[in-house]
Order: structure tokens, then sequence, then C-alpha cells
């Protein structure tokens, strides 16, 4: 029903700018006009504006993926240029959110809500970020309330932006094309505290070796953190805080969910596989570009590919309760077995190198995903048409 109230009469294809700057200026002089949510927006300004999201999100992607080396390397982070770099893009959102807000665009009431909803929950988490570092100090996990609630507000927005361009955009290469790159968005901010214990396995190596990563006021107040001297223990709590189980539960079984669902919405055949892949080359391409800016490096998530291919194969085999049961055991046996294989490279290919190929595992979490994985799954289609059903009564009531 949505995706139609995106075709609205415009100007002719050939009068439209080729640059940013030219757009922007002919969206204020023609589409400056308050609106309510759901307005018919010509097929141009929901490109420009979508193109503008996935802009921002590189940004904030490019700017947290430094983020978290900056912080295994130095105790300094006022005005860090990996938080400029994020700033950036949370400024474009900003103003993004305000465009849709005001113009009725791009969006329809449930995504503008969830966009919303996700800037302010974002906003209000930036402070308290703030003044959780000024009363507490350094703060050691990715894992923690603050940061928890940037990771939320994130995703919250980029829930938004996914279904506003489901409802709104045409059907094409171009919409399947955004669809990607924003589910792999999505699935990187999802992932991204599991980074704590990829940089930390060899934040903890480069220190046993003798050669930290980390500069010498970061050490110390780590240690002092905890009343310790710098030594193994002080170096484990500032490295490696979080259980062995939260890293495979995390990156296996959550993001299997997630991907199952971007499965769902691009319906080609290796989708999940194409979202995952997508992420562990941008991961490939950031390694080498940190280790040549001389910053700390992490364990990559090759497995995620595995996990991926799971649920594409799943989805090759039946429908409902079936599907689910081949897909929580795909999972399970494709993520834990690529993830194993994964953690013997260094053993295989290094031999006793002091460094490892992935986090500490506890294997015995691989029950809890099999089980986990089959019920979430099982029991999303069921929601789902009853969500479905409930929304196609809705408009005949009003």
């Amino acid at each position: 029903m949505m995706s139609g109230m995106a075709k609205a009469v415009d100007v002719p294809a050939d009068v439209i700018p080729r640059s940013p700057i030219g757009k922007t200026r002919l969206f204020f002089t023609r589409h400056w006009h308050r609106g309510a949510p759901g307005q018919p927006t010509p097929d141009w300004v929901l490109r420009f504006c979508y193109g503008m999201w996935l802009t921002a999100f590189a940004f904030k992607l490019v700017g947290s993926s430094w983020d978290m080396s900056w912080h295994f390397r130095w105790l300094r982070d006022d005005l860090a240029p990996p938080h400029l770099i994020n700033t950036v893009g949370t400024v474009i959102i900003v103003v993004l959110v305000a465009i849709h807000s005001y113009t009725g665009l791009g969006a329809d009431r449930r995504s503008l809500r969830l966009m919303q909803i996700g800037l302010l929950t974002f906003l209000v988490a930036a402070p308290l970020d703030v003044i959780n570092h000024r009363v507490n100090g350094l703060d050691l996990t990715a894992w923690s309330p603050s940061h928890m609630m940037l990771y939320l507000g994130t995703g919250i927005m980029q829930a938004g932006v996914l279904l506003g361009w489901l409802r709104l955009s045409p059907p094409g290469r171009f919409r399947t094309g955004v669809l990607l790159a924003l589910w792999a968005f999505f699935l990187e901010n999802t992932f991204f505290p599991n980074g704590q214990q990829e940089y930390g396995i060899l934040g903890l190596r480069a220190w046993e070796r003798g050669t930290p990563e980390a500069e010498k006021s970061l050490l110390d107040f780590a240690a002092n953190q905890i009343g310790h001297p710098v030594d193994r223990t002080a170096v484990l709590h500032f490295t490696m805080p979080i259980p062995e189980w939260v890293y495979p539960l995390w990156g296996i079984g959550v993001m299997a969910l997630i991907l199952v669902l971007a499965r769902r919405t691009l319906g080609f055949r290796w989708a999940a596989s194409s979202v995952a892949l997508a992420y562990v080359a941008y991961r490939s391409v950031m390694w080498p570009l940190l280790l040549g800016l001389g910053f700390p490096v992490s364990t990559v998530p090759f497995y995620l590919v595995f996990v991926g291919l799971a649920v594409d194969v799943a989805f090759t085999m039946g429908n409902g309760v079936l599907r689910a049961g081949a897909g929580a055991l795909l999972v399970t046996a494709f993520g834990y077995g690529a993830l194993w294989v994964q953690s013997q490279f260094r053993p295989w290919v290094l031999g006793d190198a002091h460094t490892e190929s992935a986090p500490p595992v506890a294997y015995w979490t691989a029950l809890v995903v099999l089980a986990g994985v089959f019920v979430l799954w099982a029991g999303a289609g069921p929601v789902a048409r009853r969500f479905s059903a409930r929304r196609s009564v809705v408009p005949e009531t009003i």
C-alpha cells in the first residue's frame, strides 16, 4: 500500500542535478513545506534521502570501528578523531530526521517514529556516556549501560530506515542493493560489542609477549581502578572482562536471527550470506588500515559468513517448524564449526606464535543457541502473520 505513495510527479529526470549540493538546493526549493508522514515522495527524493542515510551510517561505521581500536591504545579520548567522524554521521542523521518529521516525505508514521525514538535514545545516551567517563573514569567494556544505549538508539534508527525503505521504495535492483547495505549496517551495529573480546584477546597476547599495544598511562589507569599493579591480572581485567559464553551466544545466536530477518526481506537465494559477507569484507579492509596507522587490530569474525550460509540453506528446506529446526541445526553446526576452525588458524598456520585467530569461546553455549534459534525462528512466523492481520484490519476501522 505504502509503496505506491512514493510515486509522486515532480521535475523531469534531466533537470535533477547530479551533485548532492544541487539536489539539496532543489529539494528545499520544491519540497520544504510541512506535511504529515507518508506524503507522496518523488523517486529522486527518496533515493537521495536514503543515500544520505547510507552516508551517515558509513561515517558512524568508520568512526565507531576506529574508536574501538583507539580505546585499546590511548587513555585520552576528548575530541578524538574517531569521535569527530562519528559526530559527522550523527549530525547528518539529525538533519534527516528533522526533514522527515517536518515534510512527511520519505517515511510513513511507524518508520518515522522509530527514527525519532532511536535518535532521541542516542542523543540521551551520548552525554550520559560522557558523564560516566567523568565520574567513573575509564569505561573498560563495550557492554556498559551507556554504551548499550548508544547501540540501542542506533539500532532503532536503523530499524526505522529499513522499514521506511521497505515500504516506500519501488521494486528493482537499486531497492535490493540499498536494503542489503542497510541490513549490513544493522548487523554491524548489533555485533559491535563483541569487538571487546576480538580486540581484547590480541591486546592481552601483545602484553604477554612484551609488546603492549596500550600506552603506559592507559595500563596504569586500568590497574589503579582495581587497586592493582600493572601485571597480567590487571591487563586481563582491562582487555578481557567479558565471560567466554557471551561471545558465541551473541556472535552466532543473535546474528543468526538478524540474518533470518534479512533473508526474509531481501528474498534472493544467498541474501543472508551476502549481508554477512559484506560485513566481514568491511572488517577485513579495516584490519590492514588500522595496522598501517599503528593502531591495535582485532580478530575478524570470518565464521559469520558460515552463519549466513546456514540461514540461506535452511530457507531451501520446507517451511514453519521444519525450516526452523533445520535452521537451528545448521546455524549451530556451521557457526560453531567455523568458529572452532578459525580458532585453530593460529596453531595450524603460525605454530607457537603468541597471538590468536579468535577469542576464547565456551562451546557449551551451542546447546543454548540450538534451542534459542529454534524457538525464536519457529515463533517468528505466527507472530508476523498475526501482526500483518492486525495491520490489514486497522485501515478499515479508521
